[in-house]
């Protein structure tokens, strides 16, 4: 799911942001590829929308990030400036923002990108109306929690252009991660005249978009799995973009992707499973570590049962996290403890990284103790009255979580005979509808960060967080969050206390089942140069070219 996406400025782990270049490989594009600069990669679903309101997962946000600029753009693991000139220095008292604004910036019909752009766009996303999913990122601004729930307009939202080319943004307090989500694309701008004259057709297809940034999209109908992205000669910074064209398809098997790769169509394939396991001593195989962890969430509106404690602490160890990872997977991916991926924040005190230390308390919770499970299992089934429960688990149709899917189907039945677990395999597009809609029993789910803090993933499951998909909910947790969010936002040992005790209850309650840290597998052409990968777990082809 997810994007989704982003780690923190100055506090991103190296090994989170891999800069890509001169990969070895026996494979190599053709001369034409080279002469004309065209780049072919793959994805491994469709794009779901191009309406940055209304995005959710990284493909189209990828596709976004390729076509837009927002005020920054990630350049490896540096933050640079984009549409802004320079990255803004906050007031004395960190609540305000003030960006100014390149003036060649264009969109692809020609109009200039001005600072009522970003107003109109922030207004629209943290706007009821539109149904942003993301609308909670504009809470700390002044007036965004009460235009999220309703009780304010949009228009009083702490955002305005001072003039054409200066944008003035007024928090309610101090966001230490401020800057960092200037890279997201919730926050690019919209050019108000094209989104009205599109209406609901706004970003469901190419020709129901605009770019302002390094490229063009070019063949998306919506629904099908191949297109490209053109360069965009009315983009401020194209003397730097070298490719003319990128070709994107879709492939969801991860041998037809190896294929491809090996027989020149491809320049960038991701692997998973056996066929990464195969392929991982090539000197092409490149393993990317994402800011994303996958788990499992667990409906307690449609599945009451899993209100106990005991199932969900149950169903967790039962999992043989090391040998999903190392057998099923085989693409470097890392067990995950706890819902926080590694890379995010340290510790003030003696820098450890936060999921690190989370792990010192909660590898009790997620080990895998086959006699505890089974005790914990019937204690639940006494307590919530049941003999056996038969549940249903969702998953994406891709090669790689049908068979996350059908190995925690055969871990479950076998450490805990009084379960039964069927499988249901959608597209990914139709597992988060679904997820949204709470329509599941179990999910498999994953999450990237959207900015640089653990808050990006703990601040999910609280109990009115719209992303809580499995609606568990803790009184006590809700504090620590809601402390590390006001109160204690400016003393940074307090606000580690507050997220650190949240991780450690979600953790100990297993209000999800953490699984693995996403390393995502990849052989990339040695030809592609300065592939530069970013800390939203995304590329930035600005400077890319093939030799």
């Amino acid at each position: 799911m997810k994007m989704k996406k982003v780690l923190t400025l100055g506090l991103v782990a190296a090994a989170a942001a891999l800069t890509l270049t001169a990969c070895g490989s026996s494979s190599s594009s053709s001369s034409s590829s080279a002469s004309q600069q065209v780049l072919h990669r793959m994805e491994q679903d469709s794009i779901q929308t191009q309406d940055q309101s209304l995005m959710v997962d990284a493909i189209s946000s990828q596709a976004s990030l390729d076509t837009m600029d927002g005020l920054y753009r990630y350049n490896g693991k540096k933050i640079e400036p984009a549409i802004a000139t320079k990255i803004a220095t906050p007031s004395s008292d960190g609540k305000t923002y003030t960006f100014k604004l390149r003036k060649d910036a264009k969109w692809s019909n020609g109009d200039p990108v001005t600072a009522n752009d970003f107003v109109y766009s922030w207004r629209r996303t943290a706007d009821p109306k539109t149904a942003s999913q993301y609308a909670y990122l504009f809470q700390d601004i002044v007036n965004g929690n009460d235009i999220v729930n309703g009780k304010k307009a949009p228009d009083t939202l702490g955002v305005k252009a001072v003039d054409k080319y200066t944008l003035q943004v007024s928090l309610e307090h101090p966001v230490p991660y401020f800057n960092s989500l200037m890279a997201f694309q919730l926050f690019y701008p919209q050019n108000q005249k094209f989104v009205e004259k599109m209406g609901k057709k706004y970003g469901t297809q190419a020709k129901y978009t605009l770019s302002n940034g390094p490229f063009i999209l070019k063949g998306w109908t919506g629904t099908n799995n191949h297109w490209t992205e053109v360069k965009n000669k009315n983009y401020w910074n194209a003397k730097k973009v070298k490719l003319s064209k990128i070709d994107v398809q879709v492939v969801k098997d991860p041998s037809t992707a190896l294929n491809l790769y090996q027989s020149n169509k491809l320049d960038d394939a991701i692997l998973t499973g056996e066929t990464a396991q195969q392929m991982k001593n090539d000197a092409a195989f490149t393993p990317r570590k994402q800011s994303r962890t996958t788990y499992i969430e667990m409906n307690q509106a449609t599945m009451p049962e899993f209100k106990n404690a005991k199932l969900r602490q149950a169903l967790s160890l039962a999992i043989n996290r090391k040998e999903l990872v190392n057998k099923v997977l085989g693409d470097g991916s890392i067990v995950s403890n706890n819902v926080t991926a590694q890379g995010l924040m340290y510790d003030p005190k003696n820098g450890k990284d936060f999921a690190a230390e989370a792990t010192s308390s909660d590898a009790k919770d997620t080990s895998y103790d086959v006699k505890r499970a089974k005790e914990l299992f019937q204690e639940g089934l006494n307590e919530t009255g049941k003999k056996d429960i038969n549940v249903s688990l969702l998953t994406d149709d891709t090669d790689g979580a049908k068979k996350i899917g059908e190995y925690l189907q055969s871990t479950w039945q076998q450490n805990l005979p009084n379960l039964k677990v069927s499988l249901t395999n959608m597209p990914k597009k139709t597992r988060i509808s679904r997820s949204e809609a709470g329509q599941f029993q179990l999910v498999l789910s994953s999450w990237q960060a959207d900015f640089p803090d653990p808050i990006s993933f703990l601040d999910m499951f609280t109990t009115t967080n719209q992303y809580n998909f499995g609606k568990w909910s803790n009184e006590q947790y809700d504090q620590f969050i809601a402390n590390s969010k006001s109160g204690d936002v400016m003393n940074k040992q307090k606000r580690w206390n507050d997220l650190m005790d949240a991780q450690k209850l979600i953790t100990e309650q297993q209000g999800v089942l953490p699984l693995y840290q996403n390393v995502e597998a990849h052989l990339v052409n040695k030809k592609v140069k300065n592939l530069q990968y970013s800390p939203q777990n995304t590329y930035n082809f600005v400077t890319t070219y093939i030799k």
